[in-house]
């Protein structure tokens, strides 16, 4: 299974287990993540979800080949039915309480899920990028929003614009992290941490989780819709074609041609 989830002491788990494939995540692997957040919205004994990865890798983000693939227009099925817009939607609104344990890389959506979650722990060797402008394509999940309210415009600015990979103590300094754990302790740390959680009074919790989100909840969604809006016409274009191109035959993209 590309995706595991257990329950177990009011914790919904999801890990990410599709290491050969650097946890690259498909449109299958989306429909669960999504499923499995949305099944914990109406199931009272959980109390606190916890996605993690592998040690030595969180996600490489899309996996490209499928994402393509899966991005063609399909008539009759409106974009927002998509399994990566069902997982967003999912995240974004969950009403209970969300811990992130990262190690290794989080690329491209592995670093702007994080900005959904209430809790993030990245381990020492944790490593976040945003690529998105070097693909020929636009920022995603609300974090051209997100990312200059975390970090200020001029920090966002290097990470979206230019696409500059940054460790995680530069993660806590911008606000993306709470705290940097050794690899060893990271997972242990993050459960103990779902585990306090689960043990407040899950009605008090859910309350201030929605109070901490609420001015902010319509911009999300207005930054995520037009957000997704740009990027599906982006994906389509000359520029994310040979962006995509040159990643699969592993040379370096040639956008001179472009205006």
């Amino acid at each position: 299974m590309d995706i595991l989830t257990s329950k177990a002491n009011g914790i919904l788990t999801i890990e990410f287990n599709r290491p050969e494939r650097k946890n690259a995540i498909t449109a299958v692997m989306y429909q669960a993540v999504a499923d499995a957040i949305n099944e914990a919205e109406t199931d009272n004994s959980i109390r606190a979800i916890l996605i993690t990865g592998k040690p030595e890798i969180f996600t490489a983000g899309n996996d490209l080949p499928d994402f393509l693939q899966n991005s063609k227009p399909v008539e009759g099925v409106p974009p927002e039915a998509r399994p990566v817009f069902q997982f967003m939607r999912a995240l974004s609104g969950s009403t209970k309480p969300v811990v992130a344990a990262v190690s290794g890389a989080a690329v491209g959506i592995g670093t702007t899920m994080l900005m959904h979650c209430d809790l993030v722990y990245a381990a020492d060797n944790a490593k976040f990028s945003l690529p998105f402008s070097q693909l020929g394509l636009c920022p995603e999940f609300a974090s051209s929003l997100l990312l200059p309210q975390l970090a200020g415009y001029p920090r966002a600015a290097e990470k979206l614009l230019l696409g500059e990979a940054f460790l995680a103590q530069e993660a806590l300094e911008m606000g993306l992290v709470s705290k940097i754990l050794p690899l060893d302790e990271l997972r242990p740390f993050a459960e103990r941490q779902a585990a306090r959680l689960v043990a407040l009074p899950a009605a008090s919790v859910r309350a201030t989780k929605a109070l901490m989100k609420r001015a902010r909840t319509p911009a999300i969604n207005d930054a995520m819709a037009a957000e997704n809006a740009l990027f599906a016409n982006m994906l389509l274009a000359p520029e994310a074609k040979e962006a995509m191109t040159a990643f699969m035959e592993k040379r370096k993209p040639d956008f001179s041609q472009f205006a």
